[in-house]
């Protein structure tokens, strides 16, 4: 396998490497990013999963695969919506009835930047998608990834969780004013602290989770942003490890992360990791590598979703 840089696709990263076997479930997979990275990975002979909310985007994906020369066999769908507990429940338990076993979990699907709103549980839009319904999801189907191990559990963050930590005292926006950047950078933060206990938990158990910074790509993410947005967000990212946004990616050079995450022998023995251009990255934040906050993320997370996964 090789990879190496911003310019690496995921048809680069997957060259040559066979995955017939193994089950992966994408979230988000109707589209962008999710969509290209279950493309990829059936075409290396994975069964995918793809998880997403829009049975309508959803079905126009599977055509698009269809056409591209994906095999229907490999392809599966399951409805998901990460902003209502009950539906990720739902989602989870159809999952399981099917795949008692899975090699490949790629928390993908996420919001950016948007209006001030909460989910049908009453959480803050952003941390409430991003990570509570990856939490809860990961943790339902955390025994099918114990039953496929080695497996491996991918989360999408971004360089945008520099713009802030998690406030312990107010996550949800109940008292401070409502910052959508904030927001944003807060949930990100929570992607890679999930990941960061998801691996002293279940590492041991060989399941292993990996946190991807996919770079600057033009999808369906960016749905709220206006012109003011990105010069805001090039001035934040000024500040930023490394200094400055990069060049914006294509989407298969986007999804390249992932699936080198998901794939990668290199990465054996570095379970936990922040990663961005196929390759490990210490251009993060430091508060991210904070373990104690890992923990007391987790503990949040499971009082919020109303229930306990000691899982480790």
């Amino acid at each position: 396998m090789s990879a190496s840089g911003a310019a690496t696709t995921t048809d680069d990263v997957l060259r040559g490497v066979d995955l017939c076997g193994r089950l992966a479930v994408v979230t988000g997979a109707s589209g962008g990013l999710g969509l290209e990275t279950a493309r990829a990975l059936a075409a290396a002979g994975a069964a995918v999963v793809l998880a997403a909310r829009d049975r309508e985007k959803t079905a126009a994906a599977l055509r698009a695969l269809a056409d591209g020369g994906i095999p229907a066999a490999r392809l599966a769908t399951a409805e998901l919506d990460l902003a209502s507990l009950a539906s990720v429940r739902r989602c989870a338990a159809a999952i399981l009835a099917a795949h008692p076993r899975i090699d490949l979990l790629v928390n993908n699907a996420g919001v950016m930047a948007t209006p001030f709103g909460r989910t049908a549980d009453g959480f803050e839009m952003q941390l409430g998608t991003n990570h509570l319904g990856h939490f809860l999801l990961t943790c339902l189907l955390a025994p099918a990834l114990v039953a496929g191990a080695p497996a491996r559990v991918v989360n999408l963050t971004s360089q945008g969780h520099v713009m802030s930590d998690v406030d312990w005292d107010d996550p949800m926006f109940e008292r401070r004013p409502y910052d959508k950047w904030i927001a944003y950078g807060q949930s990100k933060t929570a992607n890679i602290l999930f990941t960061v206990e998801l691996e002293r938990r279940l590492g041991a158990r060989g399941v292993h989770a990996y946190a991807v910074h996919p770079g600057m790509i033009l999808t369906d993410l960016g749905r709220h942003l206006t012109h003011e947005d990105y010069a805001a967000l090039a001035e934040m990212a000024k500040s930023a490890p490394g200094g400055g946004l990069p060049p914006f990616k294509s989407i298969p050079a986007g999804a390249a992360t992932t699936v080198w995450a998901a794939t990668a022998r290199e990465l054996e023995g570095q379970g936990g990791s922040y990663l961005a251009d196929c390759a490990v990255s210490d251009e993060h934040a430091p508060w991210v590598t904070d373990a104690e906050a890992a923990r007391r993320l987790w503990e949040l997370s499971q009082r919020l979703v109303g229930e306990s996964f000691p899982l480790g």
